[in-house]
């Protein structure tokens, strides 16, 4: 059977595996923002002090940190075999999903060291629920499909940080057990639905040549994680620390959660487009150029003097945001395709996570408040996108050149 016979026979089951984990991707998310929406209440039930909540949020994205790429290890390993990878993703979501929902029931009546444990187990299983599958993409979609199948995956993620602001206001005076048992079964019945496809749907049929152990990441890898490091800390400190106070130079703090979304609105749109110049000119190239320009455009955010220039200067820096995510994924997925695509998908992940981390250590310390920091964290992000951008157009013209001086 000829190459493209192979990508058309596999095609029907990659685009059903991308819409699960689009799908998987958006109930996660949204699973994570009832999380954070109830964590205060939950946490006093059991006899957690409010300024301990923050510390817990640093603990997750601790454990997400470590656990992103043990689990991207873990999914390289049992990636040849797609009955038990099927299995593994099943099995762990449900722990997952049953520790969740334990969360809401327990919270009055066990100690706060218990109600701790719980989260910590939570966080750790629920780190199979992004790179592990994202690498059967890597693995048995035709190579061509990948950008498209990423954007679709990241259309989930971005629906979900649209969504968020909104549910944070509706949802905060409910009983938070209803919430958590319908956003646990739902992501199961998903992750499930997706282990189902790794077992019958057709996608074993590409044979993978994965290392027994995957080799260690040298060079380019370690350069390109280190660039996802410092984007992912541009935009943790432009969205969540730095926009909602843009807004309020021309807002009431009730407008916001109808303006935050205009970053998920441009991130969102942009990714299909994103996705043809990523499949011709790869994923570095369009993650370099994303970063130059969304750095530009949080300049625009931060000169703003009328609110329809700050809403199209956000606009541009979600749609930039956007680029990078879809783009990353998809070149972790180029860059391990020699049988490490869960390794550096994790990477990808745990960089994140550790960006994420940085930032709730930030506010913590009320890092945006003090006098002498406040134009740093202002500034940052700038900086951060203008760093990170230059690197990856640096790099993705040195994989250029090193193929061009390369005999055929």
């Amino acid at each position: 059977m000829s190459t493209v016979e192979l990508a058309e026979e596999r095609a029907p089951a990659a685009t059903r595996l991308g819409l699960h984990l689009a799908l998987l991707q958006l109930v996660f998310s949204l699973l994570w923002t009832t999380y954070v929406i109830y964590l205060p209440k939950l946490a006093a039930e059991a006899g957690i002090a409010p300024s301990a909540v923050i510390l817990i949020l640093m603990l997750d994205q601790a454990i997400f940190t470590l656990a992103d790429t043990a689990m991207g290890i873990a999914a390289d390993r049992l990636g040849r075999i797609a009955g038990r990878f099927g299995l593994f993703i099943g099995l762990v979501t449900a722990v997952s999903c049953c520790t969740f929902v334990a969360l809401p029931f327990v919270a009055g009546s066990v100690s706060p060291a218990v109600f701790i444990g719980l989260i910590a187990i939570w966080a750790l299983t629920s780190s199979v629920l992004r790179a592990p599958p994202l690498t059967l993409l890597g693995r048995h979609a035709a190579r061509p499909a990948v950008p498209f199948l990423t954007a679709l995956v990241m259309l989930g993620y971005g629906v979900a940080g649209a969504v968020s602001p909104y549910l944070g206001v509706v949802m905060r005076d409910y009983d938070p057990r209803l919430p958590f048992i319908i956003s646990s079964a739902v992501l199961l019945l998903t992750a499930l639905g997706v282990s189902r496809i790794a077992q019958v749907g057709g996608l074993a049929a590409k044979p993978v040549t994965a290392p027994a152990e995957p080799k260690p990441l040298r060079g380019l890898p370690l350069l390109f994680i280190g660039a996802m490091v410092i984007l992912a800390l541009g935009y943790q400190l432009h969205f969540s620390i730095n926009s909602s106070a843009f807004y309020l130079r021309f807002a009431k703090p009730e407008d916001l959660s109808w303006l935050m979304p205009v970053f998920w609105i441009g991130f969102n749109l942009v990714l299909f487009p994103a996705s043809v110049v990523v499949k011709h000119r790869g994923g570095l190239i369009v993650m370099g150029i994303a970063g130059l320009l969304g750095a530009i455009a949080i300049v625009i955010a931060e000169l703003a003097g009328a609110l329809t220039v700050l809403i199209v200067a956000q606009f541009i820096a979600g749609a930039a945001w956007g680029c990078m995510m879809m783009s990353a994924i998809s070149a972790a997925l180029a860059i391990g395709s020699t049988g490490a695509e869960g390794k550096v998908t994790g990477l990808v992940f745990s960089a994140l996570a550790l960006a994420t981390f940085a930032r709730i250590a930030a506010v913590a310390g009320g890092l945006q408040k003090l006098p002498d920091y406040a134009p740093l964290v202002q500034w940052a992000p700038v900086a951060c996108w203008l760093v990170a951008g230059a690197g990856l157009l640096a790099m993705a013209a040195a994989g250029l050149q090193g193929r061009q001086a390369s005999p055929p």
